[in-house]
C-alpha cells in the first residue's frame, strides 16, 4: 500500500490489529505508522529507504534491502518504548526515535524542503550549517520528572529515545529504548566557534564532552522558552514550544535482528 496523503498510513496502521506491518521508507514514514500502531498489538518491521534511516540504525536494522528483508522473515519481536509530545496548539504526537526543541526543529524544516539527492548525511549537515549561521540562542526552561530544573540561554534541547538522529549523528550514544527514560541533551549558549570545532564530533557522540553540553535522564520533561521554539520528532516538524514530553514504556512491538 502506498501512502495517499498525510495521516493515511497512521489510520491504516491503527486498523491493523494483530498484524505485521512492513514499513518501506525513512524515519518520517516510520513515525506516521507508529502514530497508528502505538499501544496496539500490531507489530512493525522496517525496510529502510529514506533520507536519515536513524531509527533503523538505532535498532541494528541493516540499510541493505535484502538484509533488512531477512530481519522481517527471521528476526524476533521486541517491545520498545515510545515518546509522546504535547505542544502548542493541542498537538499530540508519538515518536519512536528522537524529538527536539530549538535549532534542530529549524534544521528538520529546512532538510525536508531540500533535495535528498546527495544522501541523508550531506543533506542534514548542510541544513545544520545553514540554520546555525542565522540562529539566535534564547532563554529556555526545562523541568524534569523529579522537579529538577535547568534554566538559561540554550541552543537546543534533544529528547532522545534512540541513539542516532539527523542522518547519522550520534546525539545520545547511551540511549536505550527499553529503560523507560529519555536521554536529554541540553546544548547551551554555544558560539559559532564552538560549532566550528565541535560539530564534526556529533557523529561520534564526543560532542557531549563540551562544557556547554549537559546530559540528563528523565521519564518526562517540559520545555518552555522566551520565544516559541520549533519542535520536531523523528525529523518531522510538528509545532512550537511550550511542550511536554513523556516516555510510554514498551508501547510498540518491533521486529529486530535475532539475538
Amino acid at each position: 500500500m502506498l501512502s495517499e496523503s498525510p495521516g493515511h498510513l497512521a489510520r491504516t496502521a491503527g486498523e491493523a490489529r494483530g498484524s505485521l506491518l512492513v514499513v518501506v521508507g525513512g524515519d518520517g514514514t516510520v513515525n506516521e505508522v507508529v502514530n497508528g500502531a502505538a499501544g496496539t498489538d500490531a507489530e512493525i518491521a522496517v525496510l529502510p529507504s529514506g533520507t536519515g534511516q536513524d531509527f533503523g540504525r538505532s535498532h541494528g536494522i541493516p540499510a541493505d534491502f535484502d538484509d533488512a528483508v531477512r530481519i522481517v522473515l527471521e528476526g524476533e519481536t521486541r517491545a520498545i518504548d515510545l515518546g509522546r509530545v504535547e505542544c502548542e496548539g493541542n498537538t499530540s504526537r508519538f515518536f519512536a526515535n528522537v524529538g527536539s526543541a530549538g535549532m534542530s526543529g529549524a534544521v528538520a524544516r529546512r532538510a525536508n524542503s531540500m533535495s535528498k539527492a546527495l544522501g541523508g548525511r550531506v543533506t542534514f549537515y548542510y541544513a545544520l550549517t545553514r540554520e546555525f549561521l542565522g540562529w539566535r540562542n534564547t532563554d529556555v526552561v526545562v523541568e524534569l520528572a523529579d522537579g529538577e530544573r535547568r534554566e538559561g540561554r540554550m541552543h537546543d534541547v534533544i529528547v532522545a529515545n534512540g541513539r542516532w538522529h539527523g542522518g547519522g549523528m550520534q546525539l545520545a550514544p547511551q540511549a536505550s529504548q527499553n529503560d523507560g527514560l529519555f536521554d536529554i541533551v541540553l546544548i547551551g549558549d554555544i558560539t559559532k566557534l564552538d560549532f566550528a570545532t565541535t560539530s564534526p564530533k556529533l557523529y561520534s557522540g564526543r560532542y557531549l564532552a563540551h562544557p556547554k553540553v549537559e546530559l540528563l535522564r528523565s521519564s518526562t520533561l517540559s520545555i518552555d522558552a522566551a520565544e516559541p521554539l520549533p519542535l520536531e520528532v523523528d525529523g518531522e516538524p510538528i509545532g512550537t514550544t511550550p511542550a511536554r514530553f513523556e516516555v510510554l514504556p514498551a508501547a510498540l512491538r518491533l521486529r529486530v535482528p535475532a539475538a
